[in-house]
């Protein structure tokens, strides 16, 4: 790994990535941040309690490369975690990445250079991210919103930035609003903490996209994310204190935001092979909004399958056999998902929400 590719009249890039008990997937996310194109970057790895060998492998990569620097510090959760790394680094921008993710090569060229050529307003720049499997392979699902501008009531509508990983972050952003949400683990809510951090830098910030693949986003059963009661109780405190500080913001956007992340649980839940829960969703998603429930595609899909392994479950297959199997990712290319996200724009669950952002912009212009 060599350094002397940096540029350093360009700005520098802090890195951070919490890492809780991440050894199998921690050396692939580094490869990914060091091969990057842009090449002046810090790399800080927060090892939050980790009891396996995190520290032991990022300490091998700080031996190879001075970028990277190992932080340590009792378990204290992925906010904490983050918040270290920020206080410790020194680059303009700061880019999140969770320890078993990805960038594919050019992701943070593109993003500096579309948020040094933005003005001072822009304080986030995101990038669309492609879902992949444990062995690295495309499994189809994609996050590809075209929102920029002011995004506020949009973003409480839906968190259309996709994951922690696919945004890069003006320091000055952190300085006007603070750090990560810290709380939310404490009232045992984690699971939502970058849609809080979105949020209060929307108020004062502008955003934009760069429309390309650029993440890999990492579906793994046996992640923090499988534990959707804690996300679904971390969606509605952010929410609550949203209707607090903006009570201008109409009620049903609010039941949209609940309903549309009620069936973001529902798939999680369904790829865990817990089927009761995913109906459980469904059922609370088709409550909070009708009509959209109605137009998705997701919700048959979803509840036939569901109701059809409660009744006959398939003989001799684990949950999570019967998803490895299903998201091998064979034969699954980033042009089938390009064939893919054009047929998506023309669903009409996807019609009537461009119908709803248009609504949300309109309504903020006035």
């Amino acid at each position: 790994m060599n350094t002397s590719q940096n540029n350093f009249n360009q700005p520098l890039v802090s890195v951070i990535i919490p890492a809780y008990n991440a050894e199998k997937f921690i050396a692939k996310t580094l490869e990914s941040v060091l091969f990057q194109t842009y090449q002046n970057i810090e790399i800080l790895v927060v090892d939050d309690g980790s009891t396996d060998t995190t520290a032991e492998i990022v300490k091998s990569f700080v031996q190879k490369d001075s970028r990277v620097s190992l932080l340590q510090q009792s378990n204290a959760g992925v906010a904490a975690a983050r918040n270290l790394a920020i206080e410790t680094s020194k680059g303009e921008y700061i880019a999140p990445i969770d320890a078993d993710d990805i960038w594919y090569p050019p992701n943070l060229e593109k993003q500096v250079k579309c948020l040094t050529s933005s003005a001072p307003s822009v304080g986030v720049v995101y990038s669309w991210s492609v879902d992949i499997n444990e062995k690295d392979l495309l499994t189809g699902g994609f996050y590809n919103s075209t929102i920029e501008g002011e995004v506020y009531t949009a973003l409480v509508y839906k968190y259309f930035i996709g994951n922690s990983s696919s945004s890069l972050i003006r320091r000055v952003c952190f300085a006007k609003v603070g750090g990560y949400n810290c709380k939310l683990k404490l009232e045992n809510a984690q699971g939502c903490e970058d849609w809080e951090l979105h949020l209060r830098i929307a108020e004062h910030y502008q955003f934009k996209v760069v429309p390309k693949y650029l993440v890999g986003y990492r579906q793994i059963i046996s992640s923090m994310s499988t534990n959707y009661a804690a996300m679904a109780k971390s969606h509605s405190l952010i929410m609550a204190d949203v209707r607090q500080q903006h009570p201008e913001i109409p009620s049903r956007i609010y039941r949209w935001s609940s309903s549309n992340f009620y069936i973001y649980l529902a798939v999680k839940s369904n790829r865990s092979g817990n089927h009761r829960s995913t109906l459980s969703w469904l059922y609370r998603a088709f409550k909070e909004d009708l009509l959209m429930a109605l137009l998705r595609h997701n919700l048959y899909l979803l509840s036939i399958e569901s109701i059809l392994k409660i009744i006959v479950p398939a003989p001799n297959e684990s949950a999570v056999e019967l998803q490895q199997a299903s998201e091998s990712g064979e034969g699954t290319t980033l042009a089938r998902i390009e064939t893919r996200t054009k047929v998506h724009t023309i669903l009409p669950s996807q019609v009537y929400e461009r119908m709803r952002f248009n609504s949300l912009a309109n309504r903020k212009s006035k």
